[in-house]
């Protein structure tokens, strides 16, 4: 009884998943821009119609022409790893698949890259900028200055000593998302849950804190693990707040959708899960309603978790 009842889910998410994979051939949505991972040694992908076709350089959502965008040149296109728009097909992964990990991340991937107006992209190595960032007060007050929203050359040497403390690039002053992110993680590791907005309940619950993009691990109020930056889902496609749990945890798992790799998945609603990403987490576009980590973070994180284990999330990410 048992087994047939797993086949009948097994069929009812496959039938939702080809109509779905169908409507994204047809243009109704795509995948975000990257270079596709090659499958897991070992561990076939799994079977469905073709992927989608690439969409164009720069991702699906074209950013606005005064949009903020990164201030050091990458080498490479941001390689992502889409997220799992539908439930995944479950399974019961075996020892040997399991003892495979995933690829390692590029060199580099994760650094802390702040996010400038296109008209500082050449500003000169050392400079200050004068501009007026979109967190200029967050900053100040972060910093013990004068709070008054307005960039001064007092306020931009401050802001810079702290990115170069920080290893955030360019280290120009500008008050942007990147170093605000910083300031509220760093605020964050002593005491993550000080505002008591995560529920403490005797067994674990991972916190995912949207408004300040941060998850964590508690078991009553001890923190077990984080807590650690993230990225949530974007506007169009948010990461579901309230409570609910890990149903399914697949270290290699393969989007069936878009063919492409989510290293160390933890499925906590629907289609959404903890999942690692090839690159930073600090970016202005969100994910597709996933929480993304870092691969070295959510390596930790599936160590620290179990199935069953309660998700809890809540607030808002900038912009959503």
């Amino acid at each position: 009884m048992r087994k047939e009842h797993t086949r009948t889910k097994r069929q009812k998410w496959g039938t939702r998943g080809v109509v779905l994979a169908a409507a994204l051939v047809l243009g109704a949505a795509g995948p975000a821009s990257g270079v596709p991972l090659p499958p897991p040694p070992g561990i076939p992908a799994p079977p469905g119609i073709p992927a989608p076709p690439p969409p164009a350089p720069g991702g699906t959502e074209p950013a606005p022409s005064d949009a903020l965008v990164p201030g050091v040149p990458l080498a490479q296109a941001p390689l992502d790893t889409p997220d799992q728009a539908l439930p995944p097909l479950v399974y019961e992964p075996g020892a040997a698949e399991d003892r495979v990990e995933p690829a390692a991340a590029p060199e580099g991937a994760d650094r802390l890259v702040e996010y400038v107006p296109r008209e500082e992209l050449g500003a000169k190595p050392g400079s200050c900028t004068t501009r007026t960032g979109p967190h200029q007060r967050e900053v100040e007050r972060w910093l013990g200055l004068k709070v008054d929203g307005k960039q001064s050359a007092a306020d931009c040497a401050a802001i810079r000593k702290f990115q170069q403390a920080q290893g955030i690039q360019p280290t120009i002053g500008f008050a942007g998302p990147v170093t605000w992110a910083r300031m509220q993680f760093l605020s964050a590791r002593k005491n993550p849950n000080a505002a008591h907005k995560c529920p403490v309940r005797a067994g674990r619950v991972a916190c995912v804190d949207l408004t300040r993009q941060l998850m964590w691990v508690q078991t009553g109020k001890k923190v077990t693990y984080g807590p650690v930056p993230i990225r949530s889902g974007r506007a169009s496609l948010p990461t579901r707040a309230g409570w609910h749990k890990v149903y399914w945890r697949h270290k290699n798992h393969w989007s069936t959708i878009y063919h492409q790799s989510m290293p160390y998945a933890q499925f906590f609603d629907g289609g959404q899960a903890f999942h690692a990403i090839y690159h930073s987490v600090y970016t202005t576009v969100g994910s597709q309603g996933c929480v993304n980590l870092s691969l070295a973070d959510a390596r930790t994180l599936w160590d620290a978790l179990r199935q069953g284990d309660a998700v809890y999330v809540w607030g808002h990410r900038e912009g959503t």
